[in-house]
């Protein structure tokens, strides 16, 4: 932006500050302009609209007018929100990740570590009292909630809880972490 372009920009920004809307309409024109070009040179195709970003920092420039200081100039003022708008937009592309897994997708086969897992939770289950037993491997093995396995062992969910806190405590125990 040259300098008289910056000079009327500030000129149309002041008169509108002041009440004219045509001078207001005429200021969100070029700021518009301006902008897009900013946005547009700065974004990779198709991963933001630069509409989005132009039409933000419109919005926010129309909320935050009162800001500018009028012995300052425009044009810093309106590429840092520009920029700030920028930024809003990439967090909001960065904070949802699509994956698309092939419907075809088959899970690793177990490794024989696996096995041996499963010898050591058979080892720590067997130490257990019968009720936490059936307890701890419902919830922690089979991944049945609380609910479930308080309904299919005939229990309150009260006395799943203290079960499965035990059981667990007595595990801890075992293990050294307790």
């Amino acid at each position: 932006m040259d300098g008289g372009e910056e000079a009327e920009l500030a000129r149309l920004l002041r008169t509108a500050l002041q009440g004219d809307e045509k001078a207001y309409a005429e200021f969100l024109r070029r700021a518009a302009s301006l902008v897009r070009g900013f946005a547009r040179k700065r974004l990779a195709q198709g991963s933001i609209d630069p509409e989005d970003v132009v039409q933000e920092t419109l919005l926010a420039i129309h909320l935050k007018r009162h800001t500018w200081q009028s012995d300052l100039p425009v044009g810093p003022w309106l590429y840092a929100i520009a920029r700030f708008k920028m930024i809003d937009a990439f967090r909001k592309v960065g904070r949802r990740m699509e994956v698309v897994l092939d419907d075809a997708f088959d899970p690793p086969a177990p490794e024989p570590e696996e096995a041996a897992s499963e010898r050591d939770i058979g080892r720590v289950l067997d130490s257990l009292a019968p009720g936490q037993r059936a307890v701890v491997s419902s919830i922690s093995v089979d991944g049945r909630s609380i609910g479930e396995t308080a309904e299919a062992l005939g229990m309150t969910e009260g006395a799943v809880r203290v079960a499965l806190h035990r059981g667990l405590a007595v595990i801890a125990k075992k293990f050294g972490r307790g």
